[in-house]
């Protein structure tokens, strides 16, 4: 995924937590001993989850040098951890294991959701939130970006046409594991300010991937080829406001045991 740039990608740091406080007020667990966000990022939601829990030991997760550089900062009160959350497990099974807008990164759902179950302890919470926004403009408009430019060679190879499977996949991934299992997606409406926010928006998250992989002037030439493309699709309203419709998929599942 490249190097995170945490200013970036907080510039939306609203709407991006809509979603994790949604998955984090269902889920029922009442005192877990452990939790561990997987993906944490910059540790935005380590407050929230304490606040939840505050007995509980929280042990946040992730890949970026310079989001957990952030993490340990500001919130010195959980514990973080720098690893590839493809193939990291705790020593011990948790009580609750969170993960927010992270899992979509990564290939291999079929092993991977069924090893994460795993890692929770009986009776504890697997809970899950993943975009599934692959199809809409935002990203439509990357894939025409890069296969319509003279870096189609280099970035093609990295495009992922459905990182996250429909619901009913994950349900048959999760059922023969789980004692309780809720799968839905909301579509979040959400409304931006400023010079096409929706190409801002992208860039703080799935268009990094290959700016990462571009020098300049190619990469200044990439970014500006994408941000036309998605002016056009999500022009502004008469306020000046840009709306940009989000889905995204949640899973919420009880080990057995």
């Amino acid at each position: 995924m490249g190097t995170w740039d945490p200013t970036q990608y907080l510039k939306f740091a609203g709407e991006r937590l809509r979603p994790a406080l949604d998955l984090l007020a269902r889920i029922p667990a009442a005192a877990p001993r452990t939790v561990v966000d997987l993906g944490c990022g910059a540790g935005n939601l380590a407050p929230l989850l304490l606040q939840r829990w505050p007995q509980a030991a929280l042990v946040g997760v992730d890949s970026s040098p310079q989001m957990l550089a952030k993490a340990r900062a500001d919130h010195p009160q959980a514990s973080f951890v720098q690893a590839d959350f493809a193939t990291w497990r705790p020593p011990q099974p948790v009580d609750v294991l969170y993960s927010n807008a992270a899992l979509h990164w990564l290939d291999g759902h079929e092993a991977l959701f069924p090893a994460l179950m795993s890692a929770v302890a009986p009776g504890g919470w697997f809970a899950v939130q993943m975009p599934r926004n692959f199809a809409a403009p935002s990203h439509i408009c990357v894939t025409e970006t890069i296969e319509q430019g003279p870096w189609r060679a280099r970035l093609e190879p990295l495009l992922r046409r459905r990182p996250v499977a429909p619901p009913q996949d994950y349900w048959r991934l999760l059922q023969g594991h789980a004692a309780a299992l809720e799968i839905w997606e909301t579509e979040y409406l959400q409304v931006l300010k400023g010079e096409n926010p929706v190409a801002e928006f992208v860039k703080g998250s799935w268009l990094k991937q290959f700016l990462d992989r571009l020098e300049e002037p190619e990469r200044s030439a990439f970014e500006a080829d994408y941000r036309a493309r998605v002016r056009a699709a999500y022009p502004p309203e008469a306020d000046g406001s840009t709306l940009f419709p989000f889905r995204r998929m949640f899973i919420l599942a009880r080990r057995q045991g």
